[in-house]
């Protein structure tokens, strides 16, 4: 995909650092897109309750409520619009909690111009909804319901974040295959993240402990040395 195909987004840039705020809107503006710019949390927040946008980008380390805090009330608030994290803190631990306060994706600063039309591409293609082709998907008594973007396991709800649905999604589109981490790295975040990192185990973990702990049969299995299978027998 070119770096410079037109996006046409409404974006709302959260980054209280003038100098990347004004890089980040230029490069923006110039593949199409119309973008806001809010210096703190506060305002941010007033400013994404008062008009529509089509993605959100935020700085963690904003004044006033942070971007972790920022994300946490939009959720609560029920705005689904993907969300980029900006971070300079790229350890497992900052993206895990960027992820659970309800975050798409994440990007280290500092990052190239490149990176970030990658991640806004593919932030905006993962929302697009392209792939969904039935209203139900189902393995065992685990149920994920497309429309409603309902899970139920054994008629129970559960409750996931949007990057441990993503996975879940991505596992009942494809039963009883492998799925390696770089499988589930490029379709649940869209791009490279660092394989350095453990990201990916970490939140499968997540998902087991909540659609697998207190059921049975288990449907999320190890395959070691090659990824994950989702299976019921």
């Amino acid at each position: 995909m070119p770096l410079r195909q037109k996006l046409n987004l409404n974006i709302l840039l959260a980054e209280d650092e003038p100098a990347i705020a004004n890089v980040i809107s230029k490069v923006l503006g110039e593949t199409g897109n119309a973008v806001s710019i809010a210096p703190d949390g506060n305002t941010a927040l007033q400013m994404a309750l008062s008009h529509t946008y089509d993605l959100y980008i935020f700085d963690i380390m904003l004044p006033g409520m942070n971007g972790l805090e920022l994300c946490r009330t939009l959720r609560k608030s029920k705005d689904h619009k993907p969300v980029l994290l900006l971070t300079a803190l790229g350890s497992t631990e900052n993206i895990v909690a960027g992820l659970d306060a309800g975050a798409d994706d994440y990007l280290v600063k500092p990052f190239k111009v490149a990176e970030l039309m990658a991640r806004i591409k593919a932030l905006m293609r993962r929302t697009a909804g392209g792939f969904a082709e039935e209203n139900k998907l189902r393995m065992a008594d685990l149920e994920l319901d497309l429309e409603a973007r309902l899970v139920t396991r054994a008629g129970n709800e559960v409750s996931l974040t949007s990057t441990e649905y993503r996975m879940l999604e991505y596992f009942l589109k494809n039963p009883r295959k492998v799925i390696s981490r770089m499988d589930l790295l490029e379709n649940v975040w869209g791009v490279d993240f660092n394989m350095a990192t453990n990201v990916v185990d970490v939140y499968v973990n997540y998902l087991r402990k909540k659609i697998d702990k207190e059921y049975e049969p288990k449907l999320i299995h190890t395959v070691i040395g090659m990824g994950y299978i989702l299976k019921d027998t």
